[in-house]
């Protein structure tokens, strides 16, 4: 019995595999939104180096500024011109007589203080007629809780004319989580030139929109304690320079080791 043998069937070519082309296109996407977001992440870098470059430079014109000689205070004529940003921490002089029973005291702490005195408590600022009859707030300084009250430093209390040299201070804008003051009361949390003056019924026109940080002349008795300004700036911008490229540098790595398991991973 002879069998007859079948034809035998050619073998079929394997089919070029389609995981690389798939591969790539899951990569697509990931791909464009880790350069979307590498390209935001030095942009943020970038602007804290311009900002570090900024803050420098005003700590420098800051220091020297303040070793340059005493000017007079800006009058009345020079206020709407004045740039109290640029002005902050220069060194002025001015004369007059100080409005006492109009005090305003500003709540604060002096943790490392010049004088014998610190801790928590008052930032005395009383405003001073000067001799051409318009008015300036002059923060004489520091006095703990329980000397708040004008009563319980009457020494301090100086009468007459007086010179009084220190540093012009622009205004503040009171934080959004910060405290108010109270409506009837001159205890504040922010340096407030005109609100001073409005709620001690002063002519608004005739104060100053800033302020003189006194220097630390002593003062009869020893309060106010004067010379108390804190010339220090918050500087962590190189702190967020490499922040926000090493989050940069980070996501390149994220996206490799994804791109790489993607390309090893079997369909």
């Amino acid at each position: 019995m002879s069998t007859s043998k079948m034809p035998s069937t050619p073998a079929l070519a394997p089919k070029p595999s389609a995981k690389p082309r798939s591969a790539m296109r899951k990569l697509v996407w990931p791909a464009l939104a880790t350069l979307i977001m590498f390209a935001f992440l030095c942009r943020l870098g970038m602007w804290q180096v311009e900002r570090l470059h900024w803050k420098e430079a005003l700590i420098a014109q800051v220091d020297a500024r303040q070793k340059q000689s005493p000017v007079p205070a800006p009058r009345p004529g020079a206020w709407k011109a004045l740039d109290l940003t640029d002005a902050d921490y220069t060194p002025v002089t001015v004369s007059g007589e100080f409005l006492h029973d109009a005090e305003a005291h500003l709540y604060d702490s002096l943790m490392e203080p010049r004088g014998p005195v610190g801790g928590v408590g008052w930032f005395v600022f009383t405003p001073l007629k000067t001799d051409e009859g318009w008015i300036v707030y002059v923060n004489r300084g520091f006095v703990p809780v329980d000397k708040e009250a004008a009563s319980t430093r009457p020494e301090g209390q100086i009468s007459g004319r007086v010179t009084v040299t220190g540093l012009l201070r622009r205004p503040e804008t009171p934080g959004r989580f910060q405290a108010s003051a109270k409506p009837t009361s001159q205890q504040w949390f922010a340096r407030q030139p005109d609100k001073f003056a409005e709620r001690s019924g002063l002519p608004a026109a005739s104060v100053a929109p800033y302020t003189i940080d006194a220097d630390a002349t002593p003062n009869s008795g020893g309060l106010p304690q004067g010379g108390e300004t804190r010339v220090t700036f918050t500087n962590n911008h190189l702190q967020y320079v490499v922040t926000w490229f090493g989050l940069a540098l980070a996501l390149v790595g994220v996206f490799i080791a994804y791109a790489r398991g993607v390309l090893k991973r079997k369909d």
